[in-house]
């Protein structure tokens, strides 16, 4: 890794934790500078404002949390403990230390403002990625699609919409993790092969 890079690692870093602390509107270059120890001009070597770091920063959450998405639906077992694996890396991955923050819903508000372009491809990536896995799935004969008369691209959406909606009722944490295992069991017992 280029000490270019080691850098931008340590100001994301840094800047999540400012934000999450402060707030989006309230915090500054300065507050972020100060917590990846360096100066303010340094910190504009890197970036040139604030939302350059948060969408920055956005993207580097979303490859790492799509890189786990995609780990976990390689992985060999039944495909609908693969796709609880994904669903929850993605929610858990994205809402984690957000979610912890007092000023979580107003960094959820600034993504959606600065970097919907960001999350919208990550959710679309997502569903193709569990359509994927669905289809194979239903090659090897696992499961039945026609049981619920829809493709798999279908049951794909359906489960990144339910995946949101748990998110926006139930926050995240432990009854995040028990919507979305709940959507599993019922989706298994839908299109699972007796």
């Amino acid at each position: 890794m280029s000490l270019h890079t080691l850098k931008t690692q340590r100001i994301l870093d840094a800047a999540l934790a400012v934000f999450c602390r402060y707030g989006y509107r309230k915090t500054s270059m300065l507050d972020i500078a100060q917590a990846a120890d360096m100066s303010r001009a340094a910190l504009y070597l890197h970036f040139k404002n604030k939302e350059d770091v948060f969408r920055a920063g956005s993207e580097r959450a979303h490859a790492t949390v799509m890189a786990q998405v995609v780990a976990a639906l390689a992985e060999p077992g039944p495909v609908f403990t693969r796709i609880e694996t994904a669903l929850l890396a993605f929610q858990q991955g994205l809402m984690a230390e957000i979610s912890a923050s007092a000023h979580g819903q107003e960094l959820f508000d600034a993504n959606m403002t600065l970097a919907a372009d960001i999350t919208l491809s990550a959710r679309a990536t997502l569903a193709a990625s569990l359509a994927g896995a669905l289809e194979q799935a239903e090659a090897a004969g696992d499961i039945a699609l026609r049981r619920v008369d829809a493709t798999a691209v279908q049951v794909a959406a359906l489960l990144v919409a339910s995946m949101d909606g748990i998110k926006h009722t139930q926050g995240g944490g432990e009854a995040s993790r028990q919507g979305i295992a709940l959507q599993i069991r019922v989706l298994g017992a839908a299109l699972l092969r007796m």
